[in-house]
């Protein structure tokens, strides 16, 4: 019997005990081997001469080990989307198969929409150029180019200085997906320009007030004057430049002004001058120091909403249903559809909140103030929405006039005449770990990664794409800085770099097979190692031949 005991624990199978007329308790139900299991049953019991009695047994098959390659992949397909991009990438590298899902994986493109959007098919405009969006690419390998792209602000750069308006420029608006440039201020003509020949390729006529706030998308170009009105020039089909905004001539009088009537338009609603603009697919948003936001519909051009502040409107930006202003010191988040307020975070600033910012998902807003200081929010949506402080920078000594969001880097206008980049990467990774509900103080976090100076007056504003960062100010030009050949040299520099791993690897491998062939090689190095070593005890070099000690 103690033999066929034996034999079963150490089978192939593992072997269930069922007995009876027992007078001992075992102290647990499992008996484990060093590579088989025998289960035993919680009501067995062994005599004490330590031999089982048991009527019946039942044999198992053993567990085999699995990996999550054996998993359904629309299992490992869920798993995935628990995992950030850098994870993803590196599950990628397991195996061919893994490699597979991963790359193939939807959420590639939820990675890359909540970074920077859609890419353009010309309907709405967007931070990429329309170029660079193609069918034969992967949403994996799209990320990954545009990834790449965001490093480029740590590189090189050129700076060209546009030269055309009179007078101080006070509002700038990038739109990449044309490579345009639209620019304004106090000499009271909107200017468009070539933003990668950078040549002012049209100027509309005089608007008769400065103009503070310009905003546009592949559709709609609107300027906000300082007389309270919205001028707006609705794009072309088939137009070279999008916009005929300097009204070309047509020998046909009649005609031009029919064309001009369906082309351009203006609005006077406010009872102040206007701070500031902006569009989405629906709707047009303007803010004024007459202390409200007023919200029009884009094809009717009627006023729908009326947002009333406790103070002059400095800023706005929208997102989905709802925007975010600052009036005042205060910031403000408001529902679009029903005008009504959800939140306001009071003295965001000491003195004036300027400038704000908003990441592609809405859920984080930042803010610059009369105080030179930059804060970090996140918009938390629970039963009530309201604001939790992420963080806080101070890179200025003056008013931050302007702040652009392009992920992931947040770039400061000031009076200072600098511009300060600041990536959020870090700081977005921890905010996921964070529980949801937890309440914090906002943190003084490392200083901005970059500066860029050399302005020397005050810029009153800001505007960040892809590869380029647009601002202008108080001296009436408009400088472009340039990162674009800074991707182009980081590519070298990374093939460089391939290319000396791969030589180091091969010096190692090489050395590796020297060094295993032993025995009669050895000895020979040993011994003409030995023959240098006695050589240079006796006798040392230089430029004139050889000498010798003593």
């Amino acid at each position: 019997m103690i033999g066929g005991y034996f034999m079963a624990f150490e089978s192939k199978l593992s072997t269930e005990i069922y007995s009876e007329d027992t007078t001992t308790e075992v102290d647990s139900n499992h008996i484990l081997s060093s590579e088989k299991i025998l289960l035993v049953d919680s009501e067995t019991q062994i005599t004490d001469s330590r031999k089982p009695n048991y009527n019946r047994v039942i044999t198992t098959k053993s567990p085999v080990h699995r990996t999550i390659t054996d998993l359904p992949p629309a299992l490992i397909s869920e798993i995935f989307n628990c995992l950030d991009p850098k994870e993803l990438g590196v599950v990628s590298c397991v195996n061919p198969s893994l490699y597979q899902i991963a790359s193939d994986h939807h959420v590639w493109k939820q990675f890359y929409c909540e970074r920077w959007g859609l890419p353009a098919a010309g309907g709405t405009a967007t931070s990429r150029p329309v170029a660079e969006f193609s069918g034969e690419k992967s949403w994996k390998e799209l990320f990954v180019e545009r990834e790449f792209h965001s490093k480029t602000f740590m590189g090189h750069y050129n700076v060209e200085i546009l030269y055309g308006h009179t007078e101080t420029v006070r509002t700038v608006f990038l739109l990449p997906s044309r490579k345009l440039i639209f620019t304004s201020g106090y000499d009271s003509v909107v200017r468009m320009w070539d933003m990668e020949d950078g040549i002012c390729i049209s100027a509309s006529r005089p608007l008769g007030c400065t103009i503070r706030a310009l905003s546009a998308d592949s559709k709609l170009l609107v300027a906000g004057g300082s007389d309270g009105f919205i001028h707006g020039w609705r794009a072309e089909e088939g137009h070279p430049r999008l916009f005929d905004i300097n009204g070309s001539q047509d020998q046909d009088r009649n005609r031009n002004q029919n064309r001009n009537r369906n082309q351009e338009f203006r609005l006077w609603e406010h009872q102040g001058p206007i701070t500031c603009l902006s569009l989405d697919l629906m709707r047009i948003y303007s803010g004024s120091w007459d202390m409200t936001i007023r919200i029009y519909d884009r094809v009717s051009l009627k006023c729908l909403t009326v947002l009333m502040h406790n103070d002059w409107v400095w800023a706005l930006v929208p997102h989905d249903t709802t925007v975010v202003s600052t009036a005042g010191s205060d910031s403000y988040i408001w529902e679009t559809n029903s005008g009504s307020l959800i939140d306001v975070f009071k003295d965001t600033h000491v003195g004036n909140a300027y400038s704000l910012a908003r990441s592609h998902t809405g859920s984080f807003v930042f803010t610059g103030g009369e105080d030179g200081a930059i804060h970090m929010f996140e918009v938390i949506t629970d039963r009530v929405k309201s604001w939790r402080p992420i963080a806080t920078w101070n890179p200025h000594s003056a008013p931050v006039h302007s702040l652009s969001f392009e992920f992931p880097w947040l770039v400061s206008g000031s009076g200072d005449g600098k511009l300060s980049l600041i990536d959020v990467r870090k700081l977005l990774k921890g905010i996921r770990a964070m529980k949801p509900n937890r309440s914090r103080k906002a943190l003084s976090v490392e200083p901005p990664q970059r500066m860029l100076n050399g302005l020397g007056k005050s810029v009153f504003s800001v505007s960040i794409g892809a590869d380029r960062i647009v601002c202008g100010g108080e001296e009436g030009s408009v400088r472009i800085w340039d990162f674009s050949r800074a991707l182009e040299r980081e590519k070298r520099a990374a093939a460089l770099r391939g290319l000396r791993a791969e030589n180091r690897m091969r010096r190692q491998k090489l050395q590796k097979e020297i060094e295993s062939k032993g025995g009669r090689v050895d000895q020979c190095l040993i011994a003409a190692k030995s023959q240098m070593n006695g050589e240079r005890n006796g006798v040392w070099y230089n430029k004139r031949g050889l000498k010798v000690k003593g």
